[in-house]
């Protein structure tokens, strides 16, 4: 009896046993399938929010695109890690009927200083370069005509836009293509005036992304374009950029430049930045271009490869100098950082750089906090469209309310078309009439120089005169007293039309030099006329 029962306790407590060890398993499943369930859902439902959140984008584009009259845009927005949009909308050749893909090659613009920076930053990683020591460590040659600018400028410097140096394009720049060499605009700098101290103000420029493109290739021994190709395009797999304009019309994919002139959108050439290469000579696809988005959300890392350190990436995208003190309720003071502009968008943290080229437009954009970022490509110079499709971009993957980008943009227009005809008006009171050029038109010619801008010729036709710089022609039509205006451009897409040439005689009453106001921010820039050839 004793055994008996004996037996049955020990059989109930293996079957009791069971059960808990079953009720254990069960509690142990639930506990992981409720884990799983969170771990899971949040994902499946972020996908879920991106995709909702996308939800009319594309009809929203192609409605902006026209009411703007933008001829083609390739868009590609990464987040988490992923590219989650990949598109190209309208024509990339209008005539042709060629539509925008992803692999659609556009110029990129000033997009490419972000580029040049990260160029350094490799250096800097390799101890080649330092941030902090002077350029002229690295190119002797390198001479501003402030000498002590000239004597302590850095590398930080030169990418953080505090020169003391304007932007002074007309030097380098015309459509015309026939421009000077880098190693004449590198000599030519010394020639060009400051208008601020040294390390004292923001005034972006071009020109010392040349300088520090050029010390790029010098310090590593080849060029900034073979090593931007060897270090960032190909590690990177972006196989369909260049730095050469020649290179991309061999390509079956890319996309023609065009302008608004006289209320009509035209087909504009292809203008080559070969020569300033560093600030905007890089033509790209969104396709290429997210991948280099990639890099910098991901702290310089491509893959399992380290591309530039996450120590220098952080300086590059650190601000150096405020670069704008206007704030709103959406954007907060803006700084330049090496190749970005950092500032906030709605409280998000937000890096970004647009592109301008002739008949291009671009924007890079990244909200690094959100893992966010976008790339814009156009081919139309003169539209605000990529930053309204860039902000209304932001507001749907944020999640917030969609700010009427387009109406606000269109508003600032007219408001800046007010602004320009009041300007015109104010400056025709200035116009003295009935007056006369002081001498005939023949002692107007010849060649006039200038050694920071080069030569500017000065020819009679018929009844006017007709001024020629950088092999663009221009006619000068007479204003008052010895003032001509650029009128009538041979071309309408060229850019000093316009603009005022004043001649000045020497104390003999010689004709001896003109002036021409190309750089805003100094005094006009004087021609003197050069010894006629024998």
């Amino acid at each position: 009896m004793i055994i008996v029962l004996t037996s049955q306790i020990q059989s109930n407590k293996k079957r009791k046993g069971v059960f808990m060890m079953r009720k254990g398993f069960f509690r142990i499943a639930l506990i992981l399938l409720t884990v799983s369930f969170f771990i899971c859902f949040p994902l499946a439902a972020e996908k879920g929010v991106q995709k909702a959140s996308l939800k009319g984008f594309p009809e929203y584009v192609e409605k902006t695109m026209k009411e703007w009259e933008v001829p083609g845009v390739a868009i590609c927005i990464v987040k988490d890690g992923e590219v989650i949009f990949s598109e190209g909308f309208g024509y990339r050749d209008v005539k042709q009927g060629l539509k925008v893909t992803p692999r659609t090659i556009f110029n990129i613009g000033s997009t490419a200083k972000a580029f040049t920076a990260t160029c350094v930053g490799i250096l800097v990683d390799e101890g080649k370069i330092e941030w902090d020591k002077p350029v002229r460590d690295y190119l002797p040659s390198f001479k501003l005509k402030d000498p002590f600018a000239s004597e302590r400028m850095t590398p930080l410097d030169l990418l953080s836009h505090r020169s003391g140096l304007p932007r002074h394009d007309y030097m380098w720049v015309s459509a015309s293509g026939n421009n000077p060499t880098r190693k004449e605009i590198l000599d030519r700098l010394q020639y060009l005036e400051p208008n601020t101290d040294f390390r004292t103000t923001y005034h972006y420029s071009n020109l010392m992304y040349l300088v520090a493109s050029e010390m790029v290739g010098r310090i590593a021994g080849t060029t900034w374009d073979e090593f931007i190709k060897e270090r960032i395009f190909d590690p990177l797999g972006m196989s369909d950029s260049n730095v050469s304009l020649g290179e991309t019309q061999k390509s079956p994919d890319y996309a023609f430049p065009y302008m608004k002139i006289k209320g009509k959108v035209v087909q504009i050439p292809f203008q080559s930045y070969k020569n300033c290469a560093g600030c905007d000579s890089i033509n790209s696809t969104i396709r290429d271009m997210a991948k280099w988005i990639l890099l910098n959300l991901n702290k310089g890392k491509h893959g399992e490869k380290q591309i530039i350190s996450e120590a220098n990436l952080k300086e590059i995208h650190s601000p150096q100098m405020i670069s704008s003190k206007s704030i709103s309720d959406e954007f907060f003071y803006s700084s330049s950082a090496l190749g970005w502009f950092i500032t906030g968008y709605r409280g998000h943290l937000m890096l970004t750089h647009g592109g301008g080229a002739l008949g291009l437009n671009s924007l890079v954009s990244l909200l690094p906090r959100d893992h966010i970022g976008v790339v814009i490509l156009t081919n139309i110079q003169g539209t605000p469209v990529r930053n309204i499709i860039m902000h209304n971009l932001y507001d749907r993957l944020l999640g917030l309310d969609q700010i009427p980008w387009d109406k606000r943009f269109k508003a600032q227009q007219e408001k800046y078309k007010k602004v320009a005809e009041k300007a015109k008006q104010e400056k025709e009171k200035d116009r003295k009439l009935d007056t006369k050029p002081s001498h005939p038109l023949e002692n107007y010619t010849g060649d006039f120089h200038n050694p920071g801008y080069g030569i500017i010729s000065i020819e009679r036709e018929v009844d006017h005169l007709k001024a020629t710089y950088k092999s663009v022609s221009y006619t000068l039509t007479h204003y008052h007293y010895d003032t001509f205006e650029f009128t009538d451009v041979q071309n309408p897409h060229q850019m000093m039309p316009f603009i005022h040439a004043s001649f000045f005689a020497d104390s003999k009453g010689n004709i001896q030099s003109l002036s021409l106001p190309l750089e805003p921010r100094v005094k006009d820039i004087v021609f003197t006329r050069m010894l006629e050839k024998k």
